[in-house]
């Protein structure tokens, strides 16, 4: 239960890092605002033509009497228009990173010589090409456990009352561990950690994930919320995956050493 604390404490401190640094908070709101754009667009079209989509994708409809037919295809485009938002929410991250590829290892970068002992950062040796094929890549495995994962508490979503309370809860302890992964992602690839080896150290400590991911997901939700927090986010996820390498920090050192000189 404590790492629950832990990790919401690093989303906090992550938002903090960004505040104190305004010129790399300005920077890390470019990705988010195109990608905003370009969710939103997205979703209007989806929402203007997504009734004609159902149409021409149900012909057998076409002969069923009123009101059935309307009932079944207006029920079936409003089923297409929520997986696309449930789609928009699991990607709207992947798709933000890789867009802010440059901007986001940046940030990364300045969060890990600030709060670094000796004030350095490691840095990947590939080039840039490479990092995004790697970025890409991986956030593609990471959408299609995502959408299994999506598609099962869709299904568990007809259940009655599990349905309408346990599944809803899952879903966003399910959105916040893959969010932290994403998020994590800048840090830890920056360092050679491959995918498999991340998902282990996210499951190695689920509760510090929850802890920072949950919210960040609920948070998500309230739009245009998610453009204003991801350099933040980025921050905090720097700080987080140092934790799980075990990696110390200027805090934790100046700590050590005031208990040291105390006793």
């Amino acid at each position: 239960m404590r790492d629950l604390g832990v990790g919401f404490g690093y989303l906090l401190k992550g938002q903090r890092w960004v505040g104190r640094h305004g010129k790399q908070y300005g920077f890390g709101l470019l990705p988010g605002l195109i990608a905003l754009v370009l969710y939103a667009a997205a979703l209007v079209a989806l929402a203007v033509w997504g009734e004609d989509g159902v149409a021409w994708a149900t012909p057998f409809a076409d002969d069923w009497s009123s009101p059935w037919q309307g009932l079944f295809r207006s029920f079936l485009t409003v089923v297409l228009f929520a997986l696309g938002l449930l789609l928009a929410v699991l990607t709207f991250t992947a798709v933000t990173l890789l867009i802010g590829q440059p901007f986001y290892e940046n940030l990364s970068e300045k969060v890990d010589e600030d709060v670094s002992p000796d004030g350095t950062a490691p840095r990947s040796d590939l080039p840039l090409w490479h990092e995004l094929w790697i970025s890409a890549r991986d956030s593609l495995r990471i959408l299609v456990r995502a959408m299994l994962w999506g598609i099962l508490l869709f299904g568990l979503g007809f259940l009655p009352v599990v349905g309408q309370t346990v599944v809803p809860v899952l879903g966003f302890f399910v959105t916040g561990f893959f969010l932290t992964e994403e998020l994590t992602a800048v840090a830890l690839q920056r360092r050679g950690v491959e995918l498999r080896a991340r998902l282990t150290l996210l499951h190695s400590r689920k509760s510090l994930v929850w802890g920072f991911g949950t919210p960040l997901g609920l948070a998500f939700l309230v739009p245009f919320v998610a453009v204003f927090l991801m350099p933040g986010a980025v921050a905090g996820a720097t700080l987080l995956a140092r934790d799980l390498l075990g990696e110390e920090s200027a805090e934790e050192e100046d700590a050590e050493d005031g208990v040291r000189v105390t006793s």
